[in-house]
């Protein structure tokens, strides 16, 4: 049912924002440094989501996600629609959850932030590690659908030590929106819902120019041992010299 998309986009988007966020709080509970906690609370968050739900709608939870996957033609636009509106609708309730059980200013504290006064750095980093996360999923999801969770996840890992601390490394309008309309920290909010955007569209262009398509390869041909190589579009055939050994038969030997 085309409601049940919908419905696993908002259930998987709810457990990455509230995986993500209460690994935040964690942290500052702990005494820890976010960079220690938030990496994988946001990564395993979404691992999970993806186990959880990701069957039923292929586990975008992300409307920069969402749009790449629509610009490389691999879903209408009345999904992109309707797994946007979802994606929001989750991010939100993970936001009220936590508000429900702790308070507007723990919730605020949930808010990606670039650093005071570093709009540019801001920025850069998520478009810069926007275009890299949609970049991974466009090609994993393609190539190597078997393993493609596990490398998305530990890809939005990675992203978060990466960039946390030059712009809290949101990378997903959802997650963004839904602390920021609770916690009431709206400043720089409008950074987080076009740059992502924006990224997904240049890991799509660039996508364009790797995929298997661009490249005349047929996906599996080399992972699963065929014996085509392909190299600058030129198909090598490889060939194995198979020598004939006359086999002499023993009279003796009742079996020949």
């Amino acid at each position: 049912m085309v409601i049940n998309k919908y419905l696993a986009e908002l259930v998987g988007t709810f457990i990455l924002v509230i995986l993500g966020s209460m690994s935040i709080l964690a942290a500052g509970a702990m005494g820890l440094p976010p960079i220690l906690t938030v990496p994988f609370g946001f990564g395993l968050g979404l691992l999970a989501a993806i186990y959880a739900v990701g069957h039923v709608s292929g586990a975008h939870f992300n409307p920069a996600v969402s749009l790449g996957i629509y610009l490389d033609k691999r879903m209408p636009a009345a999904d992109l629609v309707g797994y946007w509106a979802a994606q929001f609708v989750g991010g939100l309730l993970a936001s009220l959850a936590l508000f429900a059980v702790t308070s507007r200013e723990a919730v605020a504290q949930t808010v990606t932030a670039y650093p005071t006064g570093e709009l540019g750095l801001g920025i850069m980093a998520e478009l810069i590690l926007t275009t890299i996360f949609v970049l991974v999923i466009l090609a994993s999801t393609k190539t190597a659908p078997a393993v493609a969770g596990v490398v998305i996840s530990l890809t939005l890992v990675v992203i978060h030590f990466a960039g946390i601390p030059f712009s809290g490394a949101s990378v997903n309008p959802a997650r963004s929106f839904a602390p920021a309309i609770v916690g009431g920290e709206l400043t720089g909010l409008w950074v987080y819902l076009v740059i992502p955007l924006v990224g997904a569209a240049v890991a799509w262009g660039l996508w364009q120019l790797f995929s298997p398509e661009a490249q005349n390869i047929e996906i599996g041909d080399t992972a699963a041992g065929d014996d085509t190589e392909y190299v600058d579009d030129v198909v090598v055939e490889r060939t194995e010299v198979v020598e004939e050994i006359e086999i002499r038969k023993d009279p003796d030997n009742p079996l020949d």
